[in-house]
């Protein structure tokens, strides 16, 4: 048995392949994709929080370029940590428990900002949703892939990055409409769900065995899955093995290990986190009338896409579409750069851009009638480069390690 089979090996399983028909288990999914959901908002918040904070008034904050800059990416570092602390979180305080804990630091993140009165205590309230970010989006997965049983497994657990696109495309749709503080509210309400429900499931069944806790687990499967009559309890032998820095020596561990961390390394490297932390000023300095269209048309784009991916990935390959994801991002990338190459060209213009200059209102040059270059572009960057593509690439490099770095690199 190989690796990849063992851990989409469930614990606890039918004999001869039934099927259980209880729907509690969606309901323990859906509790722990808030998390996700509320990844994305935290994510998605940033594009149009940046325009309202530039235009506030005393005595609420308002963001110069550099405290703008700041605002988008912090996120970032909070989440970086969170990875580290929801690696720890996931095997010592549970699965349900973490994605408890998580709830936290994005209720009172969003509190924080709503609630701000300078650009520190700003910084400081997403600082704490990116921390929330890292655990969340590491424990979900987890929590879903271990109640969910097998006929179910693949089709919830593509569901993680789709709430992740679907809080972003969330965070636009209600930037339209709100102001950054309202926003900000809204904010709250996922994750307050989520803390919610997620009181309302039981642990996973295989967290629960593994802690020795046989028969909370049974009670936990009956919950989940209808009933625990008939169902096998596997080996102790499958459960993972521990990680060690010997096992890199080995061509089967370092060359998935590489790979993985590459693609992650790539898939941040590309810009597709500056796209959705920056996409409405973005837009504004392309001269486009309706900035907050725009971007509600890339979330939109990235919402469908990342389910298309999700569908067509087992029968198309996964080598193919990330080739293909890589030659479109190239072409759409070059049509942006090639655009504000003609709208910022001229005498005494700086090939450099500041895409946090506030936007101008002296009459526009001719090459104006481009801005639709500049929304196509960046629509088709999302369009060919899903980020649920390659980050699903990188897990499955990394779950054939069978070791923590899969959670820790997660972006």
């Amino acid at each position: 048995m190989t690796p990849e089979d063992r851990e989409t090996q469930p614990l606890l399983g039918p004999p001869g392949g039934s099927t259980p028909r209880s729907r509690r288990v969606f309901l323990a999914a859906f509790a722990a994709a808030l998390g996700p959901l509320s990844f994305g908002f935290a994510l998605g918040y940033s594009s149009p929080a940046i325009p309202s904070l530039r235009r506030a008034a005393p005595p609420a904050p308002r963001l110069d370029d550099n405290e703008a800059s700041w605002f988008g990416a912090i996120v970032t570092l909070g989440a970086a940590a969170g990875g580290v602390l929801g690696g720890g979180l996931v095997d010592r305080a549970g699965r349900k428990l973490s994605l408890l804990l998580s709830a936290v630091p994005f209720v009172v993140g969003f509190a924080v900002i709503t609630a701000a009165r300078d650009v520190w205590v700003l910084l400081g309230g997403r600082l704490l949703t990116g921390l929330a970010c890292g655990v969340a989006s590491l424990v979900a997965p987890v929590y879903i892939s271990e109640v969910a049983y097998p006929a179910v497994r693949g089709l919830l657990g593509s569901c993680v990055q789709l709430m992740v696109v679907t809080g972003i495309l969330l965070a636009y749709l209600a930037g339209w409409v709100l102001e950054w503080r309202w926003l900000a509210v809204l904010g709250c309400m996922p994750p307050t769900l989520m803390l919610l429900l997620m009181s309302c499931v039981p642990e996973t069944p295989r967290f629960l065995l593994a802690q020795h806790r046989r028969q909370e687990a049974m009670a936990a499967l009956r919950f989940l899955w209808g009933s625990e009559q008939g169902w096998e309890e596997p080996p102790i032998a499958a459960e993972r093995q521990g990680f060690q820095l010997a096992m890199l020596r080995r061509p089967g561990i370092y060359k998935p290990f590489v790979i993985g961390v590459s693609l992650m390394a790539f898939q941040q490297l590309s810009g597709v986190n500056a796209v959705m932390f920056y996409a409405e000023t973005i837009f504004e300095e392309a001269k486009f009338k309706d900035s907050s269209l725009a971007s509600v048309v890339v979330g939109l784009i990235q919402v469908l896409f990342t389910a298309l991916a999700a569908l067509i990935m087992d029968r198309a390959g996964r080598r193919l579409l990330l080739t293909l994801s890589g030659v479109i991002m190239v072409f759409s990338t070059s049509a942006f750069g090639a655009y504000f190459k003609l709208a910022q060209g001229g005498p005494g213009n700086s090939s450099h851009v500041d895409l946090l200059a506030p936007v101008s209102t002296e009459p526009i040059d001719p090459s104006v009638g481009l801005a639709w270059l500049a929304v196509g572009s960046m629509c088709l960057f999302i369009a060919g480069g899903p980020p649920a593509l390659r980050r699903v690439l990188a897990r499955l490099c990394l779950l054939h390690l069978r070791c923590p770095f899969h959670f820790v690199l997660r972006p």
